[in-house]
């Protein structure tokens, strides 16, 4: 299970391989409001499980996000690597409890500072619901732009289709 990611310190959190004893605690993140509304349809807990374990692809992997000794939540990198299309994809979720003290942007800044260096990406893209305001703003303080609006993207939680935003951040940009 993810298990060639490395261990990623930053000032306040650490990222770490996800672990099957993390699959619990970041199912109850998800179902809590605040979180559950940007996740989509949950389906069980065993579709939630796959969903967190990104399973069928060896260039998937998720980490944990600890603040301290607490699992504060998950992000997840889907690697292209195709030499011409060198770059990764970014999804992340964090507990309520640790949303709006900036752990989203330096989680992010720790996975893509690595993602540069080690594995050689140049582009990092995530793609938040349109609506998401909070997220969209964590996103630009990491350093993301947007690139596009993706009408009718997902369906969200409501059951209905929605549009995401497509943002994008090169690794020249980086700090």
């Amino acid at each position: 299970m993810s298990s060639h990611l490395p261990v990623l310190e930053g000032e306040r959190l650490r990222l770490r391989p996800l672990a099957e004893a993390d699959l619990e605690p970041l199912i109850e993140i998800i179902k809590a409001p605040g979180v559950i509304e940007w996740w989509g349809p949950i389906g069980d807990d065993a579709k939630l499980r796959d969903d967190l374990l990104l399973p069928g692809s060896d260039d998937e992997n998720a980490f944990a996000i600890e603040v301290g000794t607490e699992l504060a939540g998950w992000l997840s990198v889907t690697e292209e690597n195709e030499p011409s299309y060198r770059s990764a994809a970014l999804d992340i979720m964090l507990a309520v409890d640790h949303q709006d003290h900036g752990l989203g942007p330096e989680a992010l800044h720790l996975a893509i500072d690595w993602l540069a260096a080690a594995r050689g990406h140049h582009r990092f893209t995530i793609d938040p619901d349109a609506g998401n305001a909070r997220a969209i703003a964590a996103y630009e303080k990491a350093g993301f732009k947007p690139v596009g609006v993706m009408r009718d993207y997902e369906i969200g939680f409501d059951g209905e289709m929605h549009d995401g935003l497509l943002m994008d951040l090169l690794a020249r940009e980086l700090d």
